[in-house]
């Protein structure tokens, strides 16, 4: 459905191989001609619509200061665009500040960010462009890199009627994220009625899920997110618990130690957890949701709704972790 982009560049690193060969005399120029021929109607192919140009453009370094780090760096395909560091590392080296979430269904979400520092898609998606710590282009740079490209140059003209800007390279950014839409997974086939759903295991962890783990409290919508912020506990003001969230961005003390609740589609292959990365599991991740203070004291302004643990069975938290799994579209089952 998507990938083109990787397409793209092999195709174009095969063509350079052919070309090599050719001229060893291992195959002929007419091989030759043939690919590039193709390679150059795939070329016209991809720049039909913001959504094919963004998703060239994720995938290219092209917008990073020294062109080694791509969108795709830290929002890896197969990890349903997720990364699988505690923190992912930017140019140079640099060491982001928080763990790289995944980057599908973001169509209905109203924040950005695990801090919702940032109120549209469009915005978000500059953002780490421009980031000391992850791609550290700026505008001028970039805008200068696409109008001089001899692709992207005149697809911007085509598409926007006008060179590159910032503006036209988020929405065409913007416009790929938001292709990244899941849905084909055993939960909703199970939800359809349909076969391939989720299997017993998977029904009782959903009804953990809804009920005993209070896990629907704040993981609701067909996302899986009620688009809050919430204080589960990780925030203590020492050592690797620092991160003041939601706060730094409104200054509000009741906002100390929120973060963005995610969605959770795809949420089996997008590990390590949390904001921070410090969960290696889900088994981890419902381990500490049943007993909070326990592996994590002292959490500040932690939400009330885990004052108390919620003492689930072994067999709950494994039923509880094969719903989770059956939240993972197809692409994704590896």
């Amino acid at each position: 459905m998507h990938y083109i982009t990787d397409f793209y560049f092999v195709a174009r690193r095969f063509c350079q191989v052919l070309y090599f060969c050719a001229m060893k005399n291992r195959i002929s120029f007419f091989v030759v001609a043939l690919s590039l021929t193709a390679l150059f109607a795939f070329d016209k192919m991809v720049f039909q619509s913001p959504e094919q140009l963004g998703e060239r453009l994720f995938f290219d370094p092209i917008l990073s200061l020294d062109s080694t780090i791509s969108c795709s760096s830290c929002h890896i395909p197969q990890f349903a665009f997720s990364d699988t560091a505690f923190f992912s590392r930017g140019v140079g080296g640099r060491t982001g500040r928080r763990n790289s979430p995944s980057i599908t269904n973001m169509t209905a979400r109203a924040h950005f960010f695990y801090d919702g520092r940032a109120a549209t898609l469009e915005e978000q998606v500059l953002m780490p462009i421009q980031d000391t710590l992850e791609m550290r282009a700026n505008a001028a740079l970039v805008t200068a890199r696409l109008r001089q490209h001899a692709y992207y140059g005149p697809a911007f003209i085509q598409l926007f009627g006008k060179e590159a800007d910032m503006a036209a390279l988020a929405q065409t950014l913007a416009a790929f994220v938001r292709t990244l839409e899941t849905g084909n997974t055993p939960f909703d086939r199970w939800m359809q009625g349909k076969s391939g759903g989720m299997d017993a295991a998977a029904v009782r962890g959903r009804d953990v899920f809804m009920n005993k783990g209070k896990c629907f409290d704040c993981h609701f919508s067909p996302d899986f997110t009620g688009d809050e912020f919430r204080n589960v506990g990780l925030y203590t003001g020492r050592r690797n618990l620092q991160d003041r969230g939601r706060f730094d961005v409104t200054g509000d003390s009741t906002d100390l130690g929120k973060f963005k609740v995610p969605g959770l589609r795809n949420v089996a292959v997008t590990a390590p957890y949390m904001h921070n990365g410090m969960f290696k599991t889900l088994e981890e991740v419902i381990e500490f949701y049943d007993t909070p203070n326990q592996v994590v004291p002292g959490g500040i302004n932690r939400d009330t709704l885990l004052n108390e643990p919620l003492r689930l069975s072994p067999e709950e938290k494994s039923d509880l972790k094969i719903f989770l799994e059956a939240l993972t579209d197809d692409r994704f089952i590896r």
